[in-house]
């Protein structure tokens, strides 16, 4: 399905899709994978990966938007828990992108895309009066000048991703059949991590 991104020349927007009903509970490869780099995050970052850290929050710098507290790209509350060695464990699907937002250092939206229609897939920044639930206490999140992803039906649009929080409306739970994920990246970024080896691991453990 078509992706738009009106803001390319500041955030890259990779995606990938999958079906996910054949994933294991007991996920060896990734299990493997998780814990080296949870050990790995117990240390201070590198020069450059500290470096791609703020290059993930400065990106988000649009309009009136200021990526701080709590609206830090969810990459780094990831970092901070599995500094702290509370690293949340949901479920194979979400662990999976947990461990590549950690791994990578950036900021991934993850939905349920049966949950909601959908001609295509809209990113731009949010208007004034734009908001989403994002937990299931009714909690809302404000999306001026955020960067959000809508889901575009019949020319009308429904928020339901951000880099700071995702909408319950479609987040995946035990249902789950098929997802789709959004990597964003800095656009002005050329070293590594490479936006495509970001996304060829994601697949790979996706469809292992």
């Amino acid at each position: 399905m078509a992706v738009e991104n009106i803001v390319s020349e500041r955030i890259k927007i990779g995606t990938v899709t999958a079906n996910i009903e054949a994933l294991p509970d007991n996920y060896s490869l990734l299990e493997k994978k998780l814990n080296l780099m949870l050990s790995q995050r117990k240390e201070e970052l590198s020069e450059q990966e500290n470096a791609f850290r703020k290059a993930c929050r400065d990106m988000m710098r649009i309009g009136s938007y200021k990526p701080t507290g709590r609206g830090k790209p969810a990459s780094e509350y990831l970092l901070k828990t599995a500094f702290e060695g509370n690293f949340p464990r949901i479920n194979t699907v979400v662990d999976i992108n947990n461990y590549i937002s950690l791994k990578y250092l950036v900021p991934i939206s993850l939905w349920d895309t049966d949950k909601i229609h959908a001609d295509f897939w809209h990113f731009r920044p949010g208007h004034k009066e734009e908001q989403f639930i994002f937990n299931t206490s009714g909690q809302t999140i404000k999306l001026h000048d955020l960067i959000t992803g809508f889901a575009v039906k019949n020319g009308e649009e429904t928020p339901i991703v951000t880099p700071i929080k995702d909408c319950q409306l479609t987040k995946t739970d035990s249902t789950t059949s098929n997802i789709m994920a959004a990597v964003y990246y800095p656009a002005h970024w050329s070293d590594n991590p490479k936006l495509e080896d970001i996304l060829d691991e994601f697949n790979e453990l996706l469809t292992h």
